[in-house]
């Protein structure tokens, strides 16, 4: 993505025509009907993994109950991250007129699933990203997120992303095969080792280091769809290295097998489509979560999630504008509130359909680099997303150890926003520090946010500089505070 051209350059517009042209201002922006298609078949085939990188992660966690999201029904998942996305993004364009695509946000997903739905059903988290959508709504609507905006040092925000980025990584890496956790840590000097036995071993593992090195060779030859042409590619090998070889499961009634197939066992469908099953619409609870898990640590987990949601779309929207040239002096793109309105709507859509909050993508700046400038674009990525729910059966056949490799590529890709970190700055430096560590080594996005935030409250109590904390930020680290010490408190209480 070109990080020149800030603003779009001062030029007599053309004379807006009739149609569609007139109604998207395709003439008027300099594109052509033509550049808007390939420009939303583009950024749908850059973003297309979603639909089977989402059912993975939200597949990665259970419930308080052990239960997993649909009963652990892939193609479930996969149907309603296709509705959602393909929705939003025709709402987007139509709304907005904006080459801006929507789905579910990757790692906001793995907040949900591994440290929101832990602690309550997975109806009472997804209600929580209802809550959340609404909440960004009303500051958009409001005028607020300036406000929130300045809460949050912007260090801490990268940090966020940079540490969700390591996260995702740990949990690709754990659910090929590749590291494995070590049942009796407590006697070995060292948590997790590689492979089963400290080396790699099996077929599936063998897939993973082949899709690994598959995606990021093609991501370093900018090939666009690297992640979807990674994750077919495996898939297919999968299927025949479980034909040649009867791998077989890593669990089933004989036992465990240290080498078989983690998540499913490859194999070819019975049928090439399907109806999609949309079970997953509407089962949401709005007000379960504050009974599970309490008021403190539900208005933690909405905070969380509000703040990760908003500040990625403010950087989003802006990121796209200015590689399409449609920001104006200001560095603001075209109908700025329609598009954070439609943004706040996907959140709560997300969680309405179960799978988790929807958000505006990056990825969609390879559409606007194909020539997209306005919503047609969006349109035709949303179309093709509501197409691929009657896909679900090939979906389904996608073995974890073929789509995570995409896990890792995402954490290299989040974790170059490191570089927006001062190091110099210890004030700063050392909460964005233990931000990063702390969210894969306590397998918590959520541990990592509260240790960031009460060290940078901390560091600035302790230097003399309380006044340069922004009130909204003490009263989340007195929140965070709570949180820690939510044992000892509620023993002490009971």
């Amino acid at each position: 993505m070109s990080e020149n051209n800030p603003q779009q350059t001062t030029r007599t517009a053309p004379a807006r025509g009739r149609g569609v042209d007139g109604f998207f201002r395709i003439t008027e922006r300099g594109s052509t009907v033509e550049r808007e298609v390939r420009g939303g078949v583009v950024t749908f085939l850059t973003m297309a993994y979603i639909v089977v990188l989402n059912p993975i992660i939200l597949l990665g966690g259970t419930d308080m109950n052990g239960e997993l999201l649909a009963g652990g029904d892939f193609a479930a998942i996969s149907a309603a991250t296709a509705l959602a996305a393909g929705v939003l993004t025709i709402l987007m364009g139509v709304v907005a007129n904006y080459p801006l695509a929507l789905a579910t946000g990757l790692g906001l997903n793995a907040f949900v699933t591994f440290s929101i739905a832990s602690q309550m059903t997975w109806a009472d988290a997804m209600g929580l990203v209802v809550i959340e959508g609404l909440i960004i709504l009303v500051l958009v609507l409001t005028g607020f997120r300036e406000a929130v905006f300045r809460a949050v040092p912007a260090a801490l925000k990268v940090a966020i992303s940079v540490g969700i980025g390591l996260f995702l990584t740990i949990i690709g890496l754990v659910d090929a095969g590749f590291v494995r956790r070590i049942p009796d840590a407590a006697e070995t000097t060292v948590p997790v080792q590689l492979g089963p036995a400290g080396q790699l071993a099996g077929w599936p593992v063998l897939v993973f280091c082949l899709g690994l090195a598959l995606v990021f060779s093609l991501y370093a030859l900018r090939v666009r769809g690297a992640i979807l042409i990674s994750i077919l590619t495996m898939t297919v090998v999968a299927i025949v290295v479980e034909r040649v070889a009867q791998v077989g499961p890593a669990f089933s009634e004989a036992g465990y097998n240290p080498t078989g197939w983690g998540l499913k066992v490859p194999a070819l469908p019975d049928e090439l489509i399907a109806l999609p099953d949309l079970q997953l619409i509407g089962e949401f609870n709005l007000l379960g979560s504050w009974e599970n898990a309490g008021i403190v640590v539900a208005a933690l987990f909405v905070f969380t999630l509000l703040l990760a949601d908003f500040f990625d779309t403010l950087g989003t929207m802006t990121a796209v504008g200015a590689e399409a040239g449609l920001l104006d002096e200001e560095g603001n793109p075209p109908n700025t509130k329609r598009i954070l309105v439609v943004d706040s709507v996907a959140a709560a859509v997300g969680g309405a359909a179960s799978v988790s909050s929807n958000t505006s993508y990056i990825e969609s700046a390879s559409g606007v680099a194909e020539g997209a400038r306005t919503g047609l674009a969006s349109v035709v990525t949303g179309l093709l997303f509501l197409l691929t729910m009657f896909f679900s059966p090939l979906v389904n056949t996608i073995p974890s150890e073929a789509a995570v490799p995409a896990l890792v590529l995402v954490g290299f890709l989040m974790m170059q926003q490191v570089r927006g970190i001062d190091w110099n700055d210890l004030e700063i430096a050392i909460p964005a520090f233990l931000t990063i560590v702390l969210m894969p080594f306590t397998y918590s996005i959520t541990v990592g946010i509260g240790a960031g935030f009460l060290a940078f409250v901390l560091l600035k109590l302790v230097r003399g500089k309380p006044g340069a904390v922004h009130p909204l930020m003490w009263v989340v680290a007195g929140l965070f505070v709570i949180y820690f010490a939510i044992n000892p408190i509620t023993a002490w209480l009971t």
